[in-house]
């Protein structure tokens, strides 16, 4: 009675685990696969703030984003 209540509960923590890297695995895959973001929104971001972008500055933003992905 023990050892299989010991064994339900230690399958659900190795699927946690598993499941865990596995849906992390997919989600920055996808992020890679899709950015959240781009330069024409980096653009736009900027020109919202009174800013004109050139493109030197929009390279090191995004430049910024990959380093954080």
């Amino acid at each position: 009675m023990l050892i299989d209540i010991l064994q339900i509960l230690g399958g659900f923590i190795v699927g946690g685990i598993v499941g865990f890297f596995i849906s992390r695995k997919v989600l920055m895959k996808y992020l890679k696969k899709n950015p959240p973001i781009n330069e024409d929104m980096i653009r736009t971001l900027m020109s919202g703030m009174g800013r004109t972008p050139t493109q030197k500055q929009v390279n090191q933003m995004m430049k910024q984003m990959q380093k954080y992905m």
